[in-house]
């Protein structure tokens, strides 16, 4: 009998391992439907507002659209979930037309002091059911509040005209991981937005990007006049940006890697750009329009990273600023089409005379990496810690035909990323905009996007990157997410946690933290001591990390993952069960 409890005993714990955790819809978590008498927001709402609110919330429905009347604002710590569908469908997020007949400006806005929210499986959209877009404040996120933790996984952000996410406050931190943010190019004037991440003028604490794609965003993550500690931009593909994609003249500590950017910055800089010093705050004169475009640190900036200078920008004080910066630009993929080189070369050609400026319509051909960045990268003497490598310029990734037919206007959707450009640097832009089969916001917009059942994103040509994959978004070619880290609060201590679930199929989650600034490998071994899987293999910053190991090509059996982070060691055991 007592056997036979215990046969009955773990199998319960067994088949309690393997139940999807949705299942268990605890106290804390709210089941959100579509309800036609009230919209999301006006749930969720009366929900924050009670003496009870819950710090979950699940989007389960995938084939009616979550309408929203007004912003959602949150106080807390909250998990905003998207329960996809057996397809894949993600539940849509979605502005509704009001009374008025205007459309909500602001999707959603966090207004918590040290909170840390969660955005993941969500589909944002910023066309209203009536095909209407907010084209002053168009915006899916706002941070609000200081020193928030915003984790953004799996979500699209679609036609946004101003903002996919922003904060105005100070110190936040950003984790924005396998999402996609597409179209919304608008021709009113303001061709330098949407932007895909706006810190409004205020340092941040931590900015990550890892494995996303931009496709038709006219500026990616927007960092120019802030401090940020730390930021990294890996894996991530940028097709037809208008301006700047990774604007971070400031950073002091920065890696970018393994990054495509395809036809960015391709409005580039007329005279007056350029000369005004639109997309250059730094010291010195004019630069050329730049992928990157680094300057010395500024006395302001000095101080948020914990030098004492309150001095000119010059001197032993900013000397030591710049040698302690560590910035890598290492294996990324820059092109601009032949297309589009050919649009530069006509405007150039018939400059027309404005008073006494022969050139004040011509353009400048945006680079990789202008002079004056370059010379601080080969001043190893200054900066001892600035490397770039293994940059490939002028290669043709080779994306599918989709691609420059949007360049070119010949799908529908829009005049082209070639006649926009024209349009705005002849003055003649109006409505105008260009993109990749378009949202139309009356009909749900369906997931996989487009993009992936064409194809167009999966390139021909043959790229070499640092750590196996493949070279920009690797969902292109995997149609699966890639492992997330996650920076949570920097931690006292080394460590490394048992697994969970454990036994897990075909994946389970693994963290670790920091105490210092380390180089980090993280491994997986058989029972042979035989490594057959890396998960890290980087320098990473102090902090707490969260990664997914994905086991599915491996066999049933027990291994052993083990980190190395500067002097620590650590091994555990974890068991895959298929």
């Amino acid at each position: 009998m007592k056997a036979l409890f215990r046969t009955i005993s773990l199998i319960v714990m067994i088949v309690f391992l393997f139940i999807p955790r949705q299942s268990f819809a605890s106290s804390d978590t709210l089941v959100v439907l579509s309800n036609i008498s009230q919209t999301l927001d006006q749930v969720i709402t009366a929900d924050q507002s009670s003496s009870t609110p819950h710090s979950v919330y699940e989007l389960t429905e995938t084939d009616v659209s979550y309408l929203l009347d007004a912003t959602v604002n949150i106080a807390n710590s909250v998990t905003i979930l998207g329960i996809p569908s057996e397809t894949g469908q993600r539940p849509v997020v979605q502005s509704d037309v009001l009374s008025s007949g205007a459309i909500t400006g602001i999707q959603w806005e966090f207004t918590g002091f040290q909170t840390k929210v969660v955005l993941q499986g969500l589909y944002l959209l910023g066309v209203a059911p009536n095909g209407l877009v907010n084209t002053s404040a168009g915006q899916g996120v706002q941070v609000a509040a200081d020193s928030v933790d915003l984790i953004v996984n799996q979500c699209v952000f679609d036609d946004f005209t101003q903002f996919d996410i922003a904060t105005n406050a100070k110190w936040d931190k950003f984790l924005i991981t396998n999402s996609e943010f597409r179209n919304g190019v608008e021709g009113d004037g303001q061709y330098y937005i949407p932007e895909s991440l706006r810190s409004l003028g205020v340092p941040c604490d931590t900015v990550i990007f890892n494995f996303n794609t931009f496709l038709g965003v006219a500026e990616g993550p927007v960092l120019a006049n802030v401090f940020v500690p730390y930021f990294e931009f890996n894996h991530n593909t940028m097709v037809d940006g208008c301006k700047g994609p990774v604007w971070t003249e400031q950073m002091t500590n920065a890696v970018v890697e393994n990054n495509i950017f395809y036809n960015q910055f391709a409005v580039s800089d007329n005279e007056g750009e350029y000369y005004g010093k639109w997309n250059y705050l730094g010291p010195g004169g004019p630069r050329v329009a730049a992928v990157f475009d680094y300057a010395p640190v500024d006395s302001q900036n000095a101080v948020y990273a914990g030098f004492t200078f309150t001095g000119p920008d010059t001197g032993a004080a900013a000397a030591a600023v710049e040698a302690s910066r560590k910035i890598t630009v290492k294996n990324n993929v820059f092109f601009n089409s032949a297309d589009l080189l050919t649009l530069y070369a006509s405007i150039n050609d018939t400059t027309a005379v404005v008073g006494t400026n022969a050139y004040a319509d011509s353009i400048f051909v945006p680079e990789f990496m202008n002079t004056e960045t370059a010379a601080m990268f080969a001043n190893t003497a200054a900066y001892p810690n600035l490397v770039q490598s293994r940059n490939v310029v002028g290669a043709d990734p080779g994306f599918g035909a989709s691609i420059k037919a949007m360049d070119a206007g010949a799908t529908g959707d829009g005049v082209g990323l070639l006649a926009w450009i024209s349009a705005i640097r002849t003055s003649t832009a109006t409505t105008q905009y260009f993109a990749y089969q378009r949202s139309s916001g009356s009909a749900l917009p369906k997931f996989p996007t487009p993009e992936f059942t064409s194809g167009d994103l999966i390139y021909t040509a043959t790229f070499t990157t640092t750590d196996g994959l493949k070279m920009g978004d690797p969902y292109w070619f995997t149609g699966t997410q890639t492992g997330v880290k996650t920076i949570t609060n920097v931690p006292h201590t080394y460590s490394l946690s048992q697994n969970y679930p454990n036994p897990f199929n075909p994946s389970t989650v693994i963290n670790f933290s920091l105490e210092k600034p380390s180089n980090v490998t993280l491994s997986i071994y058989n029972v042979l001591g035989q490594k057959v899987a890396s998960v890290v293999n980087s320098f990473m910053q102090a902090g707490s990390y969260t990664y997914q190991f994905d086991a599915s090509k491996l066999a049933s059996g027990v291994y052993i993952y083990r980190i190395e982070a500067g002097t620590f060691v650590s091994a555990k055991k974890m068991i895959l069960m298929k």
